[in-house]
């Protein structure tokens, strides 16, 4: 058995995890939200509503995307501001940024940035409440290898449909800089194809980080097959291949390397979670981050998912990508 794999399985998950102040929500008289310290001190007044059934009490979570505190309910005596869902501050009470709408919530971490709206404009948050990207654009997608498109002049189309359209506008394409990008004239397999244009493959890595994603390269097979194990219009092996990325590397409060799933033509597929793996920050544990916020390892995490896997297959023998337990 790998060594790594070894490793990750004789060291506690919580030898990772930050200590940060413990932190509580309280509810006022009037049924708002509002954050105490251990101590009881006020650290964020309780003036926000409630939606998801916070308890008295309840204590702030202690982990990976804590570094600050999302309020989605509305707040007292503030005015709505269009396209925006809540508040965030960070844990020594200070307001940051209304994140953007999304699905009827607020926007997912995405490659590690965040949108947020600022009179009517679209910029980026990291996981630390920083603002890495200014808002200056009327809208701009979440990032996806390394880019977003964005669009100036441009709206939501008219309509009753759940699922709206943006339309209009002057488009352009920005990195994680925030800078405008132009497409490139020549190009190989490696960049990004938007829409017809590439763009140049935006990641570069040190021979530490290479090792990283050497270790994912080498279950690159099996973690493709549990994948696409349901997926019923039948692949090539080239159409499964999966491309690992390193998204995010270790800062303040956040001691990881996180590696993003992609697939052949370079979408995200760790977007909710599912394909997002974290690499301690002296590249020997790997984890994955389950539904329930908890860390697990990656050995853990492969033989679950291997056991889903052919589970599913006896129920579903027509299947067109057969799962097979020998591809690592």
């Amino acid at each position: 058995m790998n060594k790594i794999l070894l490793l990750i399985t004789m060291i506690p998950v919580l030898a990772f995890s930050q200590k940060k102040e413990v932190l509580r929500y309280f509810i006022s008289k009037d049924s708002l939200i509002g954050v105490k310290n251990q101590a009881g001190k006020i650290i964020i007044p309780a003036e926000f509503k409630d939606y998801t059934g916070i308890k008295d009490g309840e204590l702030l979570q202690d982990g990976i995307g804590s570094e600050t505190i999302l309020f989605p309910g509305g707040k007292k005596g503030d005015q709505y501001e269009k396209n925006t869902f809540g508040y965030v501050y960070d844990r020594k009470g200070n307001f940051l940024y209304k994140p953007y709408l999304y699905d009827n919530g607020a926007d997912y971490f995405s490659e590690g940035l965040r949108r947020f709206v600022k009179n009517g404009k679209v910029g980026f948050a990291d996981r630390n409440g920083i603002i890495v990207i200014q808002p200056k654009h009327d809208f701009v997608s979440s990032f996806n290898y390394g880019y977003a498109s964005f669009c100036d002049g441009c709206d939501w189309e008219n309509t009753e449909d759940e699922h709206k359209s943006i339309v209009g506008g002057t488009w352009g394409v920005m990195n994680s800089k925030g800078e405008t990008v132009q497409p490139l004239t020549k190009y190989s397999d490696k960049d990004l194809d938007l829409d017809g244009k590439y763009y140049s493959y935006p990641f570069r890595y040190s021979e530490k980080e290479k090792s990283i994603l050497a270790f994912f390269e080498k279950y690159n097979k099996i973690i493709s097959a549990v994948h696409y194990v349901n997926v019923y219009n039948e692949m090539s092996e080239a159409e499964k291949k999966l491309l690992f990325e390193i998204v995010e590397r270790p800062q303040e409060n956040f001691p990881y390397y996180q590696v993003n799933t992609y697939d052949n033509k370079k979408r995200n597929l760790a977007a909710f979670d599912d394909l997002k793996f974290f690499v301690t920050k002296d590249g020997n544990n790997v984890f994955i981050i389950n539904y329930e916020d908890k860390m697990i390892p990656f050995e853990k995490w492969l033989e679950e998912e291997i056991k889903q896997a052919e589970e599913y297959q006896k129920k579903h023998s027509n299947n067109p990508n057969k799962f097979k337990n020998n591809q690592n």
